[in-house]
């Protein structure tokens, strides 16, 4: 069965880090796109980062940029969120996302055909 399965969410004060790791199981991801997509309370999914199949192309929320990256390991199958400088706004259930028909990444939530069950990050003043 393939699953993507994140880990390391958790609370936070602002400012401070966090880093999200998911991991592909059933299946190699090694060579597809994958990502991550966060939803805030009473708020759409939104796109957060997105890396292509060797790294070397990389997408990200304006809202992000400069202070989250996005990476993966190939040998360990699996992609990782590290989030800096972290804000209040950054309160969301995260999810990992793959799409295994495509080595290019995209912003498009329609484009991922794999999602994980979410991992809760708090973010607190």
């Amino acid at each position: 069965q393939v699953q993507l399965v994140e880990s390391g969410g958790g609370s936070v004060q602002v400012g401070e880090s966090l880093t999200l790791s998911c991991e592909g199981t059933g299946r190699s991801f090694r060579d597809y796109a994958m990502g991550w997509f966060r939803q805030a309370p009473g708020k759409n999914r939104e796109f957060v980062a997105a890396t292509n199949w060797n790294s070397e192309t990389t997408h990200y929320a304006d809202s992000v940029k400069g202070r989250f990256t996005v990476s993966r390991d190939k040998t360990k199958n699996t992609v990782y969120l590290e989030m800096k400088r972290l804000k209040p706004e950054g309160t969301a259930v995260y999810y990992c996302v793959a799409d295994l028909r495509t080595v290019y990444a995209s912003a498009h939530k329609g484009k991922y055909d794999y999602w994980g069950q979410g991992t809760q990050v708090t973010v607190s003043s």
